[in-house]
């Protein structure tokens, strides 16, 4: 269908990176040969659609040679841009690229914001976030800031409590208010709409819904605002490459008017952009 390179990856990091490494070991001076094709590591949906989309109908005319090598995991990414492995990634957000560098001492920088994918509390057992019952099980992301971004949208919703300026690093250990009984289930983003027939209801990113066959915009019981949203996605560079020619020419299309265009029709509200 496109000339990406699949990698399925582990769920566990140290899998991850064994897997990333090998896949992309031929690619190892990618980042510093700017005289080569620009690799972008990319989460299947949208990120890689939407760069297969650049590449198939902008790229050759506006110079660039790219190629693109699609993850399932949110470490692998990171840690092939850090080592050159590949040139840029596009999956994150800046409140999940500021934890990761944080906490694995890598030096990831932000080149451009891209789109945002509203996050969303989804079931198979009910219609109505009101109508989960005492007690009900409630499936959120495991990785720090997807979580606390879990739980902010159930309190934005009045769902749960939460303290006050916990932002995206809550947990459940920080919820104040919880009137229905919920217990959370934290588990890796990618397992969350898998675990819908397990749980009363699961808190999914929004390329994992599209790729589990979720209408945000329809099926979500609570949805969220796009409106001075921090959470926009990103194409990121390892620091000192933001000024290579390739990933300036690759930022310039993605906020293109094409791109824009490309994203309203295809993703119908479920992905949104932010430029």
């Amino acid at each position: 269908m496109r000339n990406t390179a699949k990698i399925t990856t582990a769920v566990l990091a140290a899998g991850a990176l064994t897997l990333g490494l090998s896949a992309c070991g031929s690619d190892k001076d990618s980042a510093s040969d700017t005289s080569g094709p620009l690799v972008v590591a990319a989460s299947p949906t949208p990120h890689a659609e939407i760069l297969n989309y650049v590449k198939d109908n902008l790229a050759k005319k506006a110079g660039l040679d790219l190629e693109v090598k699609e993850f399932t995991d949110y470490v692998t990414p990171n840690t092939a841009t850090e080592d050159g492995s590949v040139g840029a990634n596009y999956f994150q957000t800046q409140p999940y690229l500021d934890d990761f560098n944080k906490k694995n001492g890598t030096h990831i920088v932000s080149v451009v914001d891209v789109h945002l994918e509203p996050l969303g509390l989804y079931s198979h057992k009910v219609k109505k976030a009101d109508d989960l019952k005492s007690g009900a099980t409630v499936a959120v992301p495991n990785d720090t800031v997807n979580e606390g971004r879990a739980l902010q949208l159930l309190a934005a919703n009045g769902i749960i409590g939460l303290k006050d300026g916990v932002g995206t690093a809550a947990t459940p250990a920080d919820i104040t208010k919880n009137p229905k009984n919920l217990e959370f289930k934290e588990l890796e983003a990618a397992q969350t709409p898998r675990s819908l027939d397990d749980v009363d209801a699961a808190v999914v990113n929004g390329n994992y819904a599209i790729e589990a066959d979720l209408k945000p915009a329809e099926d979500a019981l609570v949805l969220e605002s796009a409106k001075g949203n921090p959470n926009s996605n990103l194409l990121a560079v390892k620091e000192g490459h933001e000024d290579d020619p390739r990933v300036k020419r690759l930022a310039k299309l993605l906020n293109s008017p094409e791109v824009k265009k490309f994203i309203e029709d295809k993703y119908d509200g479920a992905v949104l952009p932010s430029f």
